[in-house]
């Protein structure tokens, strides 16, 4: 039968048990370009290729400030991370204004777990197109966390996705062992490395308007080298 018959939906199951607009999401989060995350046991860093689609054209950013503890960047559609960014940041908020206090990272996660499950079963919605690595600390220490369109997500000590990724994650698991202890600058370096052995002709060298790195610690807020950060939410209004 016509593969089109299953594919119009993700709550239609082929008859060899596949949904089809999910696997289209997982392939969407493999074209975008390679992102690489690493934790020690004080700091967490993220370090992006940014794609320019002209000589005259600036670099689009590839890495968010969620808030002044945590940041994400992301392989995919970037319409979807953004909304997933957006959601994350008034979270942050809402659970600020309450709390007093920063969001836990393990508890954002959660709900943009659960938002991307309710996509993938829900009739006339599709599976979000896009991946995220997620950087921050809360008082359980350092993490890093990726997620999936499936709603699923996973921690790790580091982690790279994206184009021509394996490279990456073939030095990270190389040099594994000496993050943890790592200072941050050692950390960058790591991560530099790792992306590098990602470029190819078509990608072109790293320079400083190609690279997008951001750094956050137990004692540092999360800050990059994005000069053009998009602006602040409405804070949520004071109920009456």
């Amino acid at each position: 039968m016509n593969r089109n018959i299953y594919d119009t939906d993700c709550v239609t199951w082929s008859p060899q048990g596949r949904i089809f607009q999910i696997e289209y999401a997982n392939e969407a989060t493999k074209q975008g370009t390679c992102c690489v995350a690493i934790k020690s046991n004080s700091h967490a860093v993220l370090v992006a290729l940014r794609r320019s689609i002209s000589k005259l054209a600036s670099h689009n950013s590839k890495i968010f400030k969620v808030d002044d503890h945590v940041g994400a960047t992301f392989s995919g559609i970037t319409a979807d991370a953004n909304l997933i960014v957006d959601q994350m940041r008034l979270d942050c908020m809402n659970h600020k204004y309450v709390y007093e206090s920063n969001a836990p990272v393990g508890r954002l996660l959660e709900k943009i777990g659960t938002t991307s499950q309710k996509n993938t079963m829900s009739y006339g919605k599709r599976p979000y197109g896009v991946s995220l690595l997620i950087a921050g600390v809360d008082k359980k220490g350092v993490h890093v966390f990726e997620t999936h369109p499936t709603g699923d997500y996973d921690e790790y000590v580091a982690h790279a996705f994206g184009a021509r990724c394996q490279s990456a994650r073939t030095y990270l698991e190389q040099h594994a062992s000496e993050f943890p202890e790592a200072a941050e600058t050692e950390l960058v370096a790591h991560a530099l490395r790792a992306l590098a052995s990602t470029v190819t002709s078509d990608t072109g060298d790293l320079t400083k308007d190609s690279v997008h790195v951001a750094l956050v610690g137990l004692d540092k807020e999360f800050e990059s080298n994005n000069n053009t950060p998009r602006p602040p939410l409405t804070p949520p209004l004071r109920g009456h």
